[in-house]
């Protein structure tokens, strides 16, 4: 008598149409974003005006 696995077919079914993207998935999608970020021009100034001397003095 052999045993019939019906529950491995439908999992893997599923796994194959799961569209969710997985934390180790965005690296490419990550690297693009960064890579278009840093080479657009800044309009705003990205340091706060005494922000270096607060942190001087703490």
């Amino acid at each position: 008598m052999t045993t019939e696995k019906r529950w491995i077919e439908p999992l893997l079914a599923e796994a194959a149409a799961c569209k969710t993207k997985m934390p180790w998935e965005r690296g490419l999608r990550r690297q693009a974003f960064i890579s278009r970020r840093d080479g657009a021009e800044n309009t705003t100034s990205a340091k706060r005006p005494g922000f270096e001397q607060s942190r001087a003095s703490a």
